[in-house]
């Protein structure tokens, strides 16, 4: 016979489930929007995709589920994996109440404002075109850290909502590694001869490159039964469920690390979403944990294994059949130096491996003074060339290349950033871990077997959803929390062999 509770924590499952029907049918219209939406389409999607949102935050804030959350919250015979999700559901609730509606208003005013406006700007290169919209920005998100209440820095508000329980205090120490050794590091090899990489700008048709990303998500273990792969301007990965997890990609016939690097990453992103558990759909459990734990997914596929020696022994002579023309003069180990260049660059998502913590850092020291008040909206475009001068010895030429190149602040999404840095520290540590558990790892890449690592995530990471933290996940696995050093001794022993350093 069923319990009070049962029945009570039934009806919450069921809840939850109905809110996840409707965020996943406006995932659906956001895909399709970015995939096969006719130029007419347009304007009423954006009305479809307005009402859905209506709806979902409806449900998500209703007293009803409010009250469930209440009673379950006081019910001390659930199991572990159902109080977890209840401490997790009722968070999540109780952070919505604090949204007013006059805030929530204006908030979603200045943000199609904000977006218009960096628009413009970006198109006549002009950070003043921006500014007064990016104030208006600024100062809702301030008055948002207020609203949501923080323990130490109000940016940890903000840094919650994209890495639950992360702290400017954390990130701070990490973020001085980066600048203590990683730039160092970095100098060290610009002093070196560069390394070649012009075959990777001949022409490379779209058919063939398409045909070999297919045959790289195959060997990682993507599911094409329960996904799919599209073309899209900007490669994504949305999910409806783990049995329906999509992926895009970029092709460039003159540009071949676009359609090959954006395949891997997102074919980790892809990955994790498949393997979280189909029978807690709709629950915390059944759901990511926090951008960096899923950016850990896509860069450790991306960066650990797919610019590792180990996985182009597997697939270089597949590629050099595929493109004769433009491979066959270029050996595996040259290949391989190619595809892990190292050169500062303007534009964060052309970044090579390492200098794109840089490009995070800067980024991350901005925004927290922005929230803080240390710096005005006005100074960022002198504070951004500032420190691209420092960190990366490079000139900005103009704002379009500067501080405008990124969609992030138009839409109020401050606080992401650092998730960036975060996925990839946390993969090196990951995958350390990977190599002990898991002694014949590199000769099960190099056969090009990918089951033993994929199975390894699943049962580490991808199956406990947000069951941990982030924190407590990485001691789990590993035994201790996230350490820079992981990445460090990762980047020392292959970017010193690549460029000639010595190591210690």
């Amino acid at each position: 016979m069923i319990t009070a509770v049962e029945k009570t924590y039934k009806l919450y499952q069921e809840k939850m489930q109905e809110l996840a029907d409707v965020n996943h049918a406006i995932s659906v219209l956001n895909w399709d929007q970015e995939t096969y939406l006719p130029q007419k389409g347009a304007s009423l999607r954006a009305q479809q995709i307005s009402t859905l949102t209506k709806i979902a935050h409806q449900l998500a804030t209703s007293e009803e589920l409010g009250d469930l959350l209440h009673q379950l919250s006081e019910q001390e015979n659930l199991n572990e994996w159902e109080r977890r999700n209840v401490t997790e559901s009722l968070s999540a609730y109780q952070k919505k109440q604090k949204y007013n509606t006059e805030f929530v208003v204006r908030l979603s005013k200045v943000t199609s404002e904000c977006y218009q406006s960096w628009l413009k700007a970006r198109t006549a290169s002009d950070f003043s075109i921006f500014q007064p919209a990016l104030e208006e920005m600024i100062q809702l998100k301030r008055e948002e850290c207020e609203l949501l209440g923080y323990d130490e820095h109000p940016y940890d508000a903000l840094l919650d909502q994209f890495e639950p329980g992360e702290k400017t205090s954390n990130l701070l120490p990490l973020f001085k590694d980066v600048h203590q050794q990683l730039v160092d590091f970095v100098k060290e090899i610009s002093d070196r001869s560069q390394v070649e990489d012009q075959w990777m700008y001949k022409y490379y048709p779209k058919d063939k490159q398409w045909q070999f990303g297919l045959e790289v998500l195959e060997q990682m273990g993507y599911d094409f039964k329960a996904g799919r792969q599209d073309v899209s301007a900007h490669p994504f990965t949305t999910s409806f469920g783990s049995n329906d997890v999509r992926v895009t990609t970029r092709i460039d016939e003159y540009n071949l690390y676009e359609m090959i690097w954006s395949c891997i990453h997102e074919g980790g992103h892809a990955l994790y979403e498949q393997g979280l558990k189909q029978e807690d759909y709709g629950l915390p459990t059944g759901n990511y944990l926090s951008l960096g734990i899923h950016e850990s997914q896509s860069r450790l596929w991306e960066n650990n294994v797919g610019r590792s020696l180990p996985f182009w022994k597997a697939n270089y002579k597949r590629l050099q059949e595929a493109f004769p023309e433009n491979l066959q003069t270029v050996d595996l180990e040259k290949f391989y130096k190619t595809v892990n260049i190292v050169k500062p660059s303007l534009i964060r998502t052309n970044a090579d491996e390492l200098t794109y913590h840089f490009h995070i850092l800067i980024r991350f020291l901005i925004e927290k003074e922005l929230i803080e008040g240390s710096i005005k909206v006005k100074d960022i475009p002198q504070i951004w060339n500032q420190k691209y001068k420092e960190y990366l010895n490079i000139d900005v030429p103009s704002d379009k290349e500067g501080c405008l190149q990124d969609i992030h602040w138009s839409h109020g999404s401050l606080g992401y950033f650092p998730t960036y840095s975060l996925g990839s520290f946390y993969a090196a540590q990951f995958y350390q871990q990977a190599e002990k558990e898991i002694p014949d790892l590199e000769y099960q890449i190099t056969n090009g077997n990918m089951r033993p690592l994929l199975q390894w995530l699943r049962t580490k990471i991808h199956q406990y959803g947000k069951f941990y933290t982030a924190e407590d996940l990485c001691i789990a696995i590993t035994g201790e929390k996230l350490t820079f050093q992981y990445f460090m001794d990762y980047a020392k022993k292959k970017y010193g062999y690549i460029y000639g350093l010595k190591t210690k």
